[in-house]
């Protein structure tokens, strides 16, 4: 009987090598998808065969001779749910040339596969038809590749974000604005923006002579300000995205941009050289783009806004998501109302400069006012060539380096207070009643805290968490010698083998990890996918932890707030925790991983975008630290997310009220 049936598929083919290639398909094809519920989708393949062709049925029985299929790829098969359902009329009959028992359709036929997606899901969904028909005498093949883009449904995502989290969209304008206006106050006394004082004060006070000058440049700041924040943050992220300033802020390049900048004017600030223009450009400087024009008042408007992005809170954050998605007003008055905020303090700094120039010449105590700034925006240089060191990997400038380099800083900023240094344009200190070199009080007290800063950084060499400048100094992981957890029993030979631990991204992740982390000996996931997992086999809620490597917030939401024993005692023993960076862009994801994203209008390569897609297209965010806490079920434990807020019995409240709603 088999060598029958051999013979029958060998006279089959050759009547395909001898027929098809001088015939056209006889099949056509199309594909849909409806979304069922909130939860399934379903993909549709359509084939129609023309007339008198007849198209072969799915294989049902291992016996049919002759039949179609479709398969799909590894990754997507973890979406599928349920068998293909197959709509049409399926007509059973004997085959006249094989004898055997075939199932086919003379008409059209819909083959459905549904698949598990949420509203808020984007993904691909890839796969291949390989179809059999047989027109006249001919046993035809063929062969079709399709790809389903699966995206998120807005309709039901807005309902959803209604139903479970007010949204910012809902609220009136005036809301908006007074919000947006304290987010800008609030977003003042963040680490990004108020480091940028210095470089404001140092850049004016060169810059404003008179009293005329002094107020038009502090007017072009301001405007500058608003008008960046306002018109060019809100076209950037309808044009690239809502992560576009963001990674512009975090990006490596940027980073030794700002890096290289800060250590220029810290250098002339200390007398080395003054920062001019070449002489034939003299004329034109003062009327077009010279450093003493509007460009360059706002080009230093420009530095502050990139700078201070990664800091400007949830407020921002969820604004530009709703200018990607198609809300234009709320947006605009909420960017307006927080860029005001903003603007007006600095618009002072910016004036005040000119009063003190009006004060006193080059030298004297003005001087010494320059020469502090200095040494200050040399220690704010060495952040951001931090941040570029930690975006790519380099390790140049791991933690006991940078605080090196701190205290060396702040201990020659100290001897300067006190007069054992001098540079190019300083004055002797004042004399007293008897014709002596004195000190003063007040710069006495300046040396005295610098002296104690440096003092208290020392402890950091060998691993002490430093939590006053945890936000600027890099992560534990990068120290090589940590004399605070020598002591520690934790190791990989006692873990409880009953859970799931992290492995994808671990060893790539692990540097970042915040030193009370690594102290304690908490594990924490990297892979969104693996972290549910593990909450599920440990029947725990899952705490997703949306960060970045040269996030400030986060790294003092960890550093102040995580650190506290009660909430370190919460999340150790109740919770999994997936700390998603939104920020690694050099972790790629595996090819069959990768996906288009509606929402960062982008392809999704590395674990970084797979982050910020999920934060954006899922939660209606983007700005970090956020967490938001789900069940086994991936629904939402709390009905908002939590932001930057470092007050631990608020923490410790959400805390709590998660692990009782997840028990219940």
């Amino acid at each position: 009987m088999r060598r029958f049936y051999g013979l029958q598929w060998l006279c089959i083919f050759l009547i395909f090598f001898t027929t098809a290639s001088a015939q056209d398909s006889a099949v056509r094809i199309s594909y849909s998808q409806q979304r069922i519920n909130r939860g399934i989708i379903s993909l549709n393949i359509s084939v129609k065969p023309d007339k008198g062709a007849e198209l072969f049925a799915l294989q049902h029985a291992a016996e049919a001779p002759l039949y179609s299929s479709i398969t799909f790829d590894s990754a997507s098969k973890k979406y599928l749910t349920d068998s293909i359902i197959a709509t049409g009329k399926l007509i059973s009959t004997v085959d006249s040339t094989l004898g055997s028992p075939v199932e086919i359709y003379r008409d059209s036929v819909t083959w459905s596969q549904q698949v598990k997606a949420a509203p808020g899901d984007s993904f691909l969904i890839r796969g291949t038809l390989n179809y059999m028909y047989r027109k006249g005498e001919a046993y035809l093949p063929g062969e079709a590749n399709f790809t389903f883009f699966v995206t998120p449904d807005r309709a039901s995502s807005q309902e959803l974000s209604r139903n479970e989290s007010p949204d910012i969209a809902d609220h009136s304008l005036w809301w908006i604005f007074l919000t947006a206006f304290a987010g800008g106050v609030i977003a003042l006394v963040t680490p990004c923006v108020y480091s940028m004082i210095p470089v404001t004060v140092s850049f004016f006070t060169k810059r404003s002579k008179n009293k005329s000058e002094g107020i038009r440049n502090a007017v072009y700041y301001a405007v500058s300000i608003v008008a960046i924040f306002t018109v060019l943050g809100f076209l950037v992220t309808l044009i690239f995205g809502p992560a576009a300033l963001n990674n512009l802020a975090t990006n490596w390049i940027a980073n030794l941009i700002f890096f290289v900048l800060f250590l220029v004017f810290g250098i002339s600030f200390l007398g080395a050289f003054n920062i001019e223009l070449p002489a034939s450009w003299s004329t034109r400087a003062d009327s077009r783009a010279g450093t003493k024009s509007f460009l360059g008042i706002f080009f230093m408007a420009l530095t502050l806004v990139v700078v201070s992005f990664s800091c400007t809170g949830p407020i921002i954050g969820n604004l530009l998501v709703l200018a990607a998605r198609g809300n234009y007003y709320g947006p605009l008055v909420g960017m307006f109302g927080f860029s005001l905020a903003l603007a007006l303090p600095f618009a002072l700094f910016a004036f005040f400069p000119g009063k003190l120039n009006m004060l006193g010449k080059a030298g004297g105590w003005l001087n010494s006012v320059k020469v502090v700034l200095g040494f200050l925006e040399l220690a704010l240089a060495l952040k951001f060539l931090s941040n570029a060191d930690l975006a790519q990997g380099w390790r140049l400038l791991d933690r006991e380096v940078f605080i090196s380099l701190w205290i060396v800083i702040f201990g020659l900023l100290g001897l300067y207070l006190l007069g054992f240094l001098k540079f190019r344009h300083d004055d002797q200190l004042p004399k007293n009643d008897f014709d002596l070199p004195y000190l003063s009080v007040t710069r006495l007290f300046f040396a005295v805290a610098s002296f104690a800063f440096m003092v208290y950084m020392i402890p950091g060499l060998w691993g002490a968490p430093l939590k006053g400048i945890s936000a600027f100094v890099p992560p534990m992981g990068t120290q090589d010698f940590n004399a605070s957890s020598a002591g520690n029993n934790y190791s990989v030979q006692q873990r409880d083998t009953s859970v799931l631990h992290p492995e994808k991204y671990y060893e790539r992740m692990k540097i970042y990890e915040p030193e009370v982390v690594t102290k304690y000996g908490m594990e924490i996931f990297y892979d969104y996918d693996e972290a549910l997992a593990a909450a599920r086999k440990a029947k725990k809620p899952l705490m997703l932890d949306f960060t970045g490597i040269n996030c400030v917030n986060c790294r003092k939401m960890e550093g102040e707030v995580w650190s506290d024993p009660e909430v370190m005692r919460r999340l150790k023993e109740d919770f999994v925790i997936a700390s998603l960076y939104v920020d690694v862009h050099k972790v790629l994801l595996p090819e069959d991983e990768r996906y288009f994203s509606e929402a960062l209008k982008k392809q999704v390569e590395t674990l970084g975008d797979k982050n910020t897609d999920l934060q954006v297209s899922t939660y209606n965010a983007n700005t970090q630290p956020y967490y938001f806490f789900l069940d086994a079920n991936e629904e939402r434990l709390a009905p908002r997310g939590y932001g930057y807020d470092p007050d631990i019995k608020s923490f410790l409240a959400l805390l709590d009220s998660v692990v009782q709603v997840y028990r219940q």
